[in-house]
């Protein structure tokens, strides 16, 4: 099964189908430090380092799926919120390979401003336009007209697809960070199979009942109860119902994946390790709004920013209430990149990447739900030759 990878980043998405087995035909990626990091983890040759409206799709032989994140600036709930105003919105770029390449399969991923109640016009006429990338917009027309257009639209004889989307949280997967993101799925309608999005395998109600009913997480990393964070009132409430509803057999699922689950085995920064990219960082500051992550809860979200990395974000808090910095090192397993995945840039530009990446544990989950999907067309394409 042959992917393109377009707004590509350091490549997140692309390892995680990697892993789920796509063979890459390409990727499509402006950012010169991003650039790099894909020509080293991935085969140099396949990756396109400019515009995307200087990219020519038709030169690529068949493709089953079109995978990427449309930058998320204009969409972002911490950015200007400009949407369909804003220069930065690439996805008409996004309905431009489809309407070129018409793979059987389409994965975008995008942040989860992208729902918001302001932009939701806007979102429809995305989502119509993915349905039939075939219909484009004639030079000078306003999008809401194209989208008054589509929504009367008789297709025909026409390429579209189904499209669906789902907000998904990647903790639910077993990414040891709370980050929630868009994905828009569509399936070409003559491939006559069903989009299903990958169910949930990890839930915050399992790591707490391991951590206040059993006490299973904290005999599996030896924390003694006195060195155990408190729990607030509304958490001790929370702890209550599940004891109560969970009398007998613990949730189903797994448990959220907390930072000190991924890192437990990491060396201090400022130790000798000889690990390259995990070298401290000194400067951290907490203040509102910028506390830092939790040693025994899920991440937050690794963020990028417009201007850099944020400087209260992106470190980690102990439970005796001290902070530092992320590593790199250690950003790339809250994003659960593989130990040897490499970033290139200085700190800050290769947390930028981390922070922009789809999580690779989440992009395998999505990658092997389209690597069914499309088997299971293959198999049906075969049965129906063998029979004719």
């Amino acid at each position: 099964m042959k992917s393109l990878e377009i707004f590509s980043g350091a490549g997140g998405l692309a390892k995680g189908l990697d892993l789920a087995g796509f063979d890459h035909a390409g990727f499509v990626e402006w950012n010169k430090d991003a650039c790099a990091s894909l020509r080293v983890n991935f085969a140099s040759e396949k990756v396109f380092c400019g515009d995307i409206g200087d990219y020519d799709f038709s030169s690529l032989d068949k493709v089953d799926m079109v995978a990427g994140g449309p930058p998320c600036q204009p969409f972002s709930l911490g950015g200007k919120h400009q949407a369909d105003l804003d220069q930065r919105d690439m996805f008409p770029y996004a309905i431009k390979s489809i309407e070129t390449l018409q793979p059987k399969l389409f994965i975008f991923e995008n942040v989860k401003g992208l729902l918001r109640e302001s932009f939701a016009d806007y979102f429809s006429y995305i989502l119509l336009r993915l349905s039939h990338p075939c219909h484009t917009a004639t030079l000078g027309v306003d999008w809401r007209r194209h989208l008054h257009g589509l929504l009367k639209l008789d297709d025909g004889e026409q390429v579209k697809y189904h499209v669906s989307y789902r907000l998904l949280n990647a903790a639910d997967y077993g990414v040891p960070q709370s980050r929630e993101r868009v994905v828009i799925v569509g399936v070409r309608d003559d491939m006559d199979q069903a989009w299903r999005f990958p169910k949930a395998t990890h839930t915050e109600e399992r790591l707490l009942y391991d951590q206040y009913v059993t006490g299973d997480y904290w005999d599996r990393h030896r924390v003694a109860k006195k060195e155990r964070p408190a729990l607030s009132s509304s958490a001790s409430e929370r702890i209550s119902t599940i004891k109560s509803d969970y009398i007998l057999f613990a949730p189903e699922g797994q448990p959220w994946q907390t930072v000190r689950d991924v890192l437990c085995d990491v060396p201090d920064p400022r130790s000798q390790h000889g690990i390259t990219d995990h070298i401290f960082r000194d400067g951290a500051r907490s203040y509102a709004g910028h506390t830092g992550s939790s040693y025994d809860l899920p991440a937050k979200t690794i963020k990028a920013g417009g201007h850099g990395v944020p400087g209260g974000e992106n470190m980690i808090r102990y439970p005796d209430g001290s902070i530092r910095y992320f590593t790199v090192f250690e950003a790339k397993r809250i994003q659960t990149f593989p130990d040897d995945y490499v970033i290139t840039g200085s700190w800050g530009e290769a947390l930028r990447q981390i922070g922009n990446a789809v999580p690779v544990r989440l992009a395998e989950h999505l990658g092997r739900a389209a690597f069914k999907l499309l088997s299971q067309e293959m198999k049906l394409n075969a049965a129906l030759s063998v029979a004719a």
